[in-house]
């Protein structure tokens, strides 16, 4: 069991849910009538089904609400202590809404009864109240242990899970700047450069070391802000613009971007992936566009595919989406027109 087949019992088949939590009510109102058969009459057993029914269904909407996912990112330590400050505030909602729950049937009970309200509260207060304490405390104290030990878990999983796609992605970055594609376009136009403008090969090579630099310092963070993101872009694009001339056109539209962070390297491979799926010429160059809308930094460009398509095996894409499922919460969006095809990556 964990917190995601919950949630889908409460919004996709809601009817089992609720059948499961009126079972359990069931259970528990049998079993401690058995206990209490000398004292418990069929009208209290009856109103303790009614009165477990509500409460675990509002315990466990506030338990859906309260024990929601830990950011990932945080260490184990962090981890505990959240859900420590989790189980505190859970215990004071829960035994809250219960006493608030018992005192509303009790009036509503004594009314179809005919009895005095008053009175039946007094009563409650005077001579049930401290074992109704006792009672309420120990089953909410094991409903959030539940819940408590199913989120732990499900952090220390989604912790070890990031940290092998960090491992992946990193891999992946290093391998796709390293390969030899890429090393021989750099190395045959730094060379050509040396001879023919020594300026532009001093600047081409600051540029690359620049990269690299980027690279190694921010590929095993889970975020970096996105001005310094759009900067390593711009050395990248400078690479590309050296060799390729007017060939390749990107422009940046990112107002207020040193107050976003966003996924490291994430804007390359999308840059990457357009420059390595488009025809880029003088007559008709592959035009870039990389701005923000609403949270997400979007990549934009024109469709011009290669008649031949190279070889792609969607790796770099897919871990990317993965790694922004884990660190953001949100998925990585592609759309495909007939002019653009269009890439959003969410800030954080």
């Amino acid at each position: 069991m964990n917190l995601d087949f919950v949630k889908k019992g409460l919004i996709i088949s809601s009817w089992k849910f609720h059948l499961g939590v009126f079972i359990f009510s069931l259970i528990i109102t049998v079993t401690y009538s058995v206990i209490r058969l000398d004292v418990m009459k069929p009208s209290d057993r009856i109103d303790l089904l009614i009165l477990l029914f509500i409460q675990l269904e509002l315990f466990f909407m506030v338990a859906l609400r309260i024990f929601g996912e830990i950011k990932t990112g945080t260490d184990r330590r962090e981890i505990t202590r959240t859900l420590l400050l989790k189980f505190v505030l859970f215990m004071a909602l829960c035994f809250l809404i219960s006493l608030i729950v018992n005192i509303i049937f009790i009036l509503a009970s004594s009314t179809i009864r005919e009895l005095d309200p008053n009175a039946s509260l007094t009563l409650f207060f005077e001579k049930n109240f401290k074992e109704w304490m006792k009672q309420t405390i120990g089953g909410l104290m094991f409903g959030a242990a539940v819940f408590i030990f199913i989120q732990w878990q499900d952090a220390l999983k989604r912790e070890q899970k990031l940290r092998e796609e960090n491992l992946i992605f990193q891999n992946e970055t290093l391998k796709n700047q390293v390969n030899p594609h890429f090393l021989f376009n750099s190395l045959n136009t730094l060379s050509s450069l040396i001879a023919s403008n020594p300026e532009a090969a001093d600047r081409f090579i600051a540029r690359l070391a620049s990269m690299y630099r980027y690279i190694l310092e921010n590929s095993q963070k889970d975020k970096i802000s996105l001005l310094a993101e759009l900067d390593y872009i711009k050395n990248y694009y400078d690479l590309h613009k050296i060799r390729d001339e007017e060939k390749i056109i990107l422009t940046i539209i990112s107002p207020d971007s040193d107050k976003f962070e966003i996924l490291p390297v994430s804007l390359q491979i999308l840059i990457e992936n357009a420059i390595k799926h488009n025809k880029a010429t003088r007559e008709s160059p592959l035009s870039i566009e990389v701005f923000i809308d609403d949270h997400y930094v979007v990549v934009r460009n024109n469709l011009q595919k290669m008649a031949m398509q190279l070889k792609s095996t969607g790796i770099g894409l897919r871990n990317l989406t993965e790694r922004l499922k884990l660190i953001t919460g949100k998925s990585l969006i592609v759309e495909e027109t007939k002019e653009y095809f269009i890439a959003k990556v969410p800030l954080l």
